[in-house]
């Protein structure tokens, strides 16, 4: 490591400011510097005792500090407090993601989930703490989205999310993650709810301008006896595999306001009426307007549109330009 200055004129007088600088070797052979620390404008004391805490970093280790005093060295200066630490016997033990972890723990505080999922999920009999699973499931698709199954194999021990909530690896077993998932889906349409106020204090959401899509996802199995698992058209051009069609239902902003997974042979067709009645009997008669690909309405459900006064604006393919085409039917 070194120190590297860069100079600027600015009002007719030239300030350097300095930082600390890396050199890397990379893969194909080259050296490649990367700043380290930015310490901006620093008097010739100030650089010398930077330019000595340079030297005494240890290259063995891979520790770098921000301040080092060479071993022996008085600890001499104001108001400075020492710590003897030793870098040839540090160990890197269980690192964990932290900062991401909080602030997921954060954001589910300021959201206010304890109030309504406390009720809705009290632990089991045998202690199983269901809210806490939850708390884990939802950080973990929000940091590192994946399979149940690697939660608990890899993330869950190389996150600090444990420590957050007091948990043991015994929390993510399996059986529990799957269990949890199950006891979701009853309260669906009253979590929407609690949230449908939430974006209104925190945000001032609006819901008169929705957009509405629908999408699918396959799975690489055999097609099974029953459920909604089904060949159908596939967007992801697997049309060998079965597959789950989801229409979700979101705001301007993002904030999803209705989702369903329905049969994989769904035409997208015969989905919008549905939809129309149910964000109307869960936030209320509006004159919103809605937004969606032209393959969604049929003429019938936007003749019944028109009578009930809602307004609709259909996306169509975009023009030569790359502008998007929008026609409005009424």
């Amino acid at each position: 490591m070194f120190l590297r200055s860069k100079s600027r004129r600015k009002d007719g007088k030239e300030h350097r400011a300095w930082s600390v600088v890396e050199n890397r070797r990379v893969h194909d052979g080259r050296v490649v510097q990367r700043q380290v620390l930015y310490l901006g404008e620093i008097n010739d004391s100030q650089k010398a005792a930077w330019s000595k805490a340079i030297e005494v970093f240890d290259e063995g280790t891979g520790i770098q500090t921000d301040r080092v005093i060479p071993r022996g060295s008085p600890c001499t200066g104001p108001r400075l407090r020492c710590v003897s630490i030793r870098l040839s016997e540090i160990r890197l033990r269980r690192p964990r993601q932290w900062g991401a972890c909080w602030m997921a723990t954060l954001l589910w505080d300021q959201l206010r989930l304890d109030e309504f999922w406390l009720a809705a999920l009290p632990p089991s009999r045998e202690g199983t703490s269901w809210l806490n699973i939850l708390k884990t499931l939802a950080g973990y698709q929000l940091i590192s989205p994946g399979s149940e199954w690697r939660l608990h194999r890899h993330w869950f021990e190389h996150s600090a999310m444990g420590d957050l909530l007091g948990e043991d690896i015994a929390l993510v077993q399996p059986n529990n993650l799957y269990r949890c998932l199950d006891k979701l889906t009853a309260h669906k349409q009253a979590m929407f709810t609690f949230l449908g106020e939430r974006w209104k204090d925190l945000f001032q959401a609006d819901f008169d301008v929705l957009l509405y899509d629908l999408t699918s996802t396959y799975f690489e199995c055999d097609p099974p006896g029953d459920g909604k698992r089904k060949f159908g058209y596939s967007r992801d051009k697997r049309s060998d595999c079965v597959q789950v069609v989801i229409a979700l239902i979101v705001t301007p902003d993002g904030f999803p306001l209705a989702y369903e997974v329905m049969d994989g042979n769904t035409s997208d067709k015969t989905t919008l009426k549905e939809f129309l009645a149910k964000i109307e009997k869960q936030y209320g008669k509006a004159k919103r307007t809605w937004v969606m690909d032209r393959g969604i309405p049929t003429e019938e459900v936007l003749a019944e549109m028109r009578i009930l006064n809602r307004r609709c604006i259909i996306w169509l393919a975009r023009r030569e330009d790359g502008s998007p085409n929008l026609r409005k039917p009424f």
